[in-house]
């Protein structure tokens, strides 16, 4: 099968190759599926450079976690009637050092999901990481309904699936973007207020929004950039759910936080147990096969130019970058 791969971590121009490598074969309790699109996360990106660490965890990585395509095959104890389904792919290099990077990859069974006919193998390759991320973010904050939700990154890879599936949940949300056109996308997706964090003080929005109470949850991009403002945006019992930082340490106000008995709460999508993500597949795949969600927009780069998707990434692209595995 044709492959990209890295032996050293560093540059991508520098350390991704892209060549021939030895079809995978699924063992017991696994599939195997045809790639046709691999989805390029930030985490790869950042685990590709030695960002988290600089040693190399195995040998030979073929990076990226998020992926589309067609079963091919099934090991042992896997139903046959998985061979020739459309599925898309959850946690493919996540301690494991083969990902989707490539025309082909064999994983556990638990860890792809179908995808309905209707949609495309490039959204499909968009969904694993952010999708998961927002369903949980939004499951965690329990019954939503006539709540008041704020969403930091509203038009990000999660924060759009974030705003709609809170929207969806009956909240009444905040969505916090960057610029206009970023406010009019959150608008678009369900936010019911937007607040451009460039233009407008966020804590003074919200107050005014909420009449002084703050909001029920707040659903976190960047705690090490907003932690500091919790206190002040949070309702008494108020909860922030975080799936991201800027960087290693946040500051959180403690007077403020503890006299509002704020409850913070931390997640990372890929140890979700199984049986969470059987259930978030329950939930989701309903709503991908009737077209409810907007899906962010995608550049395609093939897989022989790697490298520039992961520096695509790497510039802030405001889109899903994949990498078409059969080019």
């Amino acid at each position: 099968m044709k492959a990209a791969h890295y032996a050293s971590k560093g540059p991508a121009r520098d350390v991704l190759v892209v060549d021939e490598q030895p079809d995978p074969a699924p063992e017991a309790g696994e599939v195997l599926v045809r790639i046709a699109h691999s989805g390029v996360n930030p985490s790869d990106v950042k685990s590709r450079a030695g960002f988290t660490s600089p040693a190399m965890e195995f040998q030979r990585v073929i990076p990226h976690s998020d992926g589309a395509g067609v079963i091919e095959a099934v090991g042992e104890g896997v139903s046959k009637q998985w061979i020739g389904q459309r599925v898309w792919t959850i946690n493919g290099q996540w301690q494991r050092p083969f990902g989707t990077a490539s025309e082909l990859i064999a994983l556990p069974e638990s860890q792809v999901a179908p995808l309905p006919d209707n949609v495309s193998t490039e959204t499909g390759a968009s969904l694993g990481i952010p999708l998961l991320t927002a369903w949980y973010a939004v499951h965690v904050c329990g019954e939503l309904l006539g709540k008041t939700v704020l969403v930091y990154g509203a038009t990000g890879a999660v924060g759009g699936y974030a705003v709609q599936l809170a929207a969806l949940s009956g909240a009444r949300v905040i969505g916090v973007a960057g610029s206009r056109e970023k406010c009019e996308l959150a608008s678009r997706l369900g936010a019911e207020w937007v607040i451009n964090r460039n233009e407008q003080d966020v804590v003074a929005s919200v107050r005014e929004i909420t009449a002084g109470k703050g909001v029920d949850a707040i659903i976190e991009v960047d705690a090490a950039a907003n932690a500091g403002k919790y206190g002040e945006l949070l309702k008494f019992g108020g909860d922030v759910i975080i799936y991201g930082s800027g960087a290693a340490l946040i500051e959180v106000p403690f007077r403020s936080m503890i006299v509002g008995f704020a409850n913070l709460r931390f997640f990372i999508v890929y140890k979700l147990p199984i049986e969470v993500r059987k259930a978030a597949i329950d939930v989701l795949t309903p709503l991908l096969e009737r077209g409810t969600l907007q899906h962010p927009p995608v550049e395609v780069f093939a897989l022989s130019e790697i490298a520039k998707a992961h520096e695509r990434v790497e510039s802030g692209a405001a889109a899903k970058i994949l990498v078409d595995t059969r080019r």
